[in-house]
């Protein structure tokens, strides 16, 4: 695909989830053989409906209605586990169902195609919507992603949800759980991917059911859901002013985003790229504005953000204009940030790397790649953007902090090392940390985490980035199928644990699992092309360029996207070629 000129937009990125244990969460599914169908069982799942009417806002001003319409796909029993895989770029998608036998858990493979990426089940719930006279006006399908722990059902089903909180989009996604906990509820609502659909002000009748092929596939019973739709038109001139409109769509939007916590949705830091999804907490929370800026769901070109998600705009504006020194601690009413070391100078004792589980990090290929004429709009000059993730394979936390002597600009940085129970048995120095002040950033930055290079050809270095220290945070849930995965990280925005400029000492962490991405909006994070010729080139993410981190494996650690530079000066273009099956630049 080839990519003109972009005016640089800057976007919020992608929430993060609930905080709901500080220690990992190990990937439990057990690949094996799949038994028999008649001897292996799964869980009951039925389809159910909260209620049997509802009203739904359309404005005036915008109008249209989000069918969130209150039904869930329930697991009793055991719970529905699925693991979603593939073995490289190379390989298609593919899906197993944990089911048990004899006691024991089996992987179940289920058909070849019954997935196509990484999002959710496509096609899931059918929905069809009657007038008051029976005649159909609507007819539609939407996909559905368990990982949204919508609530119980029961009182004594388990307190949490121990599955991930969303599906995950980044195009380079390896691995990925989801999962309706025995007992618990996930909305079948396609959340902030669907679109408005336009109902006149009546009143409707709705029927939701399971498609077939899924019916079968899970022994749900066909009973479909049927739901009083009762659609109202309103004005925000009707709600006094400005103010009114802030709280209808405040209401308008928790009608139909309570669920969406199972999607991605936008986060309030700029400088990095896509992530986890919203609590339904965060989702039914106050918005400040109905269309908000544009933004990016992790590739592919921005669009208009609907308005169901501008909650999220609140945290971005009330993240840029708070104070420095601040402490916000709770970034969104349900993250709580790590805590800070207690220590006020370096550590004591000997440094030492212990013979432990250590982190593996490892690049994937770049993506959202567009030329760009910078993010002041510079006449005559043309830059390369993109976005970038590196990520932990584990089987251990990359875990870094950085300690600040009294009146230093730099922290000096230890990397941690723990034993198979979690106790702390070393660290070494890895390198420093730096405060950056620019708007979007203001925290402080690991200086030795990644690179990024733009290659000739020959792959022979043509431009590096300025863009070489980051703050760490779980942005992507890149493979929750690898041994030690943390399907509930805690900094998964740099809210959480990045940092203020008076601090004394920070941690930065990367879970087992987990990428962090940085899309490239902010100065010096792009390539300035300018004076590059056009041609074939390879955008490098290198993880641990100086090779100071101590990992599992430092051979994985480059990964290469290749581009095709054109165009002519001050209106470049680029050309991004698939990577093996992955055709989103």
């Amino acid at each position: 695909m080839t990519r003109t000129r972009t005016t640089r937009l800057r976007r919020p990125l992608l929430a993060g989830t609930t905080a709901v244990a500080a220690m990992a969460v190990t990937a439990s599914l057990v690949a094996a053989t799949a038994e028999p169908a008649k001897a292996a069982t799964g869980p009951e799942l039925s389809l159910i409906a909260a209620t049997d009417s509802l009203t739904l806002t359309s404005w005036k001003e915008d109008p249209g209605v989000y069918l969130d319409l209150g039904t869930y796909l329930t697991a009793d029993g055991r719970p529905l586990e699925l693991k979603v895989t593939r073995k490289s770029y190379k390989d298609p998608v593919t899906i197993t169902q944990t089911v048990y036998a004899g006691g024991k858990a089996r992987a179940k493979t289920l058909p070849k195609g019954t997935v196509k990426d990484f999002s959710g089940l496509p096609g899931f719930a059918e929905i069809t919507v009657t007038d008051k006279a029976g005649r159909k006006v609507l007819s539609r399908t939407e996909d559905f992603c368990p990982n949204n722990a919508s609530g119980r059902v029961r009182p004594d089903a388990p307190a949490t949800s121990k599955y991930p909180e969303s599906c995950p989009t980044n195009p380079f996604t390896l691995g990925s759980v989801w999962g309706v906990e025995q007992g618990w509820a996930a909305n079948t609502y396609g959340g902030s991917y669907t679109e408005p659909v336009a109902l006149a002000a009546g009143t409707y009748t709705a029927k939701v059911g399971v498609a077939k092929k899924y019916r079968d596939l899970f022994g749900i019973a066909n009973k479909p859901a049927t739901v009083k739709v009762t659609v109202v038109e309103r004005s925000y001139e009707d709600d006094q002013g400005a103010a009114g409109s802030v709280a209808s769509r405040s209401a308008t939007a928790s009608e139909h985003a309570g669920h969406v916590a199972g999607h991605q949705a936008p986060d309030a830091h700029a400088d990095h790229g896509p992530g986890h999804a919203p609590t339904p907490a965060q989702a039914a929370a106050p918005v400040t504005s109905g269309a908000g800026p544009s933004y990016n769901v992790g590739h592919g070109p921005l669009r208009a953000a609907p308005p169901a998600l501008p909650w999220a705009l609140k945290k971005k504006q009330a993240a840029r204009s708070m104070p420095v020194g601040d402490k916000g601690g709770q970034t969104d009413g349900s993250r709580k940030a790590l805590a800070l070391q207690p220590l006020a100078k370096r550590p004591t004792g000997k440094a030492s790397v212990p013979d432990v589980p250590k982190p593996d990090l490892r690049s994937l290929p770049a993506y959202g790649i567009v030329v760009t004429d910078g993010e002041k709009d510079i006449p005559g000059k043309d830059y390369l953007a993109f976005s970038a993730n590196v990520w932990n394979a584990g089987p251990a936390q990359l875990v870094v902090d950085g300690f600040r002597s009294p009146g230093k600009a730099k922290m000096d940085a230890y990397q941690y090392f723990y034993d198979a129970k979690g106790k702390q048995v070393g660290y070494t120095p890895t390198g420093t940390m730096e405060w950056d002040p620019r708007p979007g950033h203001m925290h402080w930055h690991f200086t030795d985490f990644a690179s990024y290079r733009l290659l000739k050809a020959d792959q022979k270095e043509a431009v590096r980035s300025g863009k070489e220290a980051f703050c760490l945070a779980n942005t992507d849930a890149i493979d929750y199928t690898v041994k030690n995965a943390n399907w509930h990280p805690y900094n998964t925005d740099l809210s959480t644990a990045c940092g203020e400029e008076n601090s004394i000492s920070v941690r930065e962490v990367l879970d087992v699992g987990s990428g962090d991405t940085y899309s490239q909006d902010l100065p010096g994070q792009s390539f300035d092309i300018t004076d590059v010729p056009n041609g074939t080139y390879y955008i490098q993410v290198l993880a641990n360029p100086e090779k100071r981190l101590k990992e599992t494996n430092l051979d994985n650690n480059s990964a290469l996207r290749k581009i095709v530079l054109g165009g002519k000066p001050d209106a470049r273009t680029v050309t991004v070629p698939a990577h093996d099956l992955v055709n989103e630049n």
